[in-house]
């Protein structure tokens, strides 16, 4: 990708490179395809941003690029690790400020990524120790860390009743509008990585027999009430999703996949939403690629709006994704971590920085976190 091309007068050009071209997503103008993708860092001491993400987020932020802020809690009871940012309170609607101003002030879009955990708890993360919620009483096997050492143990959820579900749509509802009051231009609701949303899309947690269970409607009700709740709120033009049908994250998995992609990018449809953000089928689990016989583009195909893939994504990748019309845009997470000048390096096709797992998850403010090298302090 990006050879040189015969322009006029028989002078060779810069073929353009496909991820660093510009594109109109809804009415934000990006000057490029390359999206920061929403990463867990575990700095946000009580749950409230620090200033520390400013310069975290700014040194990633180019003019024209879209950055997708990290998981970001709608309640009191959607934690499930520590030291993980909220937007339900005031004191973080005012923490965020400062940090989203800092992404405008050199021109980047910056969406937040709001969630709700569910299941993927246990009572110490929960106001006054109680369960954790979700669309089900089964709880979760203990697993292993994304840092491959510490065992993460979970509470046995409590289900939450029909009468409650309209509760945490409305928790939803609210941290979206804090999130526009936080200055943020739209927000990403986490439907992905077997947290809440994906619990109750999903066969093999969801268990329920009421509206919220069953069938694929059914089980897919709840999502869509929030997707309805957050449009009516601050505007289709402002809201994106993320969603994993193929991954079975947090024990979090379908028996039809496909037919569950295909179901919610229709339905998203009749809301106009932004974009739809969808995670590649060879991301079966946290970090590892598999090989997968399934393909994102029948669900690329029938969605309506912009169309962004993560997963494990290179350069080449990314830049033959959008060549060949499987992707509008495509986001980076652990290169971009790691590379906080990441579209500058794919425009020259210059060596990247290597990630280091180990400080992905640490407190530390600095280590891990800001001080990995941009190309000139390299050179």
């Amino acid at each position: 990708m990006g050879g040189k091309v015969q322009g006029q007068n028989g002078v060779s050009a810069e073929a353009p490179i496909p991820l660093l071209t510009p594109y109109t997503l809804g009415k934000f103008q990006l000057s490029h395809r390359v999206v920061l993708a929403p990463l867990t860092r575990l700095r946000s001491w009580n749950n409230v941003p620090q200033p520390h993400a400013i310069l975290y987020y700014s040194q990633r932020t180019t003019k024209g690029g879209l950055l997708i802020a990290e998981a970001t809690g709608v309640s009191d009871t959607a934690q499930g690790y520590p030291q993980t940012p909220g937007i339900w309170t005031k004191e973080q609607v005012e923490a965020w400020k400062p940090i989203v101003d800092a992404v405008h002030a050199k021109g980047g879009i910056f969406f937040c990524q709001i969630w709700h955990v569910g299941r993927v708890s246990n009572t110490g993360f929960q106001p006054n120790g109680q369960a954790p919620i979700s669309c089900t009483d089964k709880p979760l096997t203990p697993q292993t860390q994304s840092n491959g050492i510490d065992v993460a143990q979970f509470s046995t959820p409590r289900r939450l009743t029909t009468e409650e579900i309209p509760l945490v749509v409305n928790d939803f509802r609210l941290a979206a509008r804090n999130a526009i009051e936080a200055g943020f231009d739209g927000i990403e609701i986490h439907g992905a990585h077997g947290y809440l949303l994906d619990q109750f899309m999903k066969d093999h947690v969801n268990d329920r027999t009421d509206k919220y269970g069953g069938s694929l409607e059914n089980r897919c009700r709840f999502p869509l009430e929030v997707v309805e709740a957050i449009v009516d709120e601050i505007g289709a033009d402002k809201v994106g999703i993320r969603l994993s049908p193929f991954a079975n994250y947090a024990e979090a998995g379908d028996s039809n996949p496909e037919a569950l992609g295909l179901y919610m990018v229709e339905s998203l449809n009749k809301y106009g939403l932004v974009y739809c953000h969808m995670v590649e089928p060879r991301m079966k689990t946290v970090g590892e690629k598999c090989e997968s016989p399934h393909s994102l583009l029948p669900m690329r195909k029938a969605f309506r709006g912009t169309f962004i893939v993560a997963g494990g994504y290179d350069r080449e990748d990314g830049n033959n994704a959008v060549a060949e019309n499987r992707a509008d845009l495509v986001a980076y997470g652990r290169v971009f971590l790691a590379n906080p000048d990441l579209p500058k390096r794919f425009a020259l096709n210059a060596p990247l920085n290597k990630y280091n797992r180990e400080t992905f998850y640490i407190s530390d403010p600095v280590l891990g976190y800001t001080d990995y090298p941009f190309l000139e302090d390299t050179e």
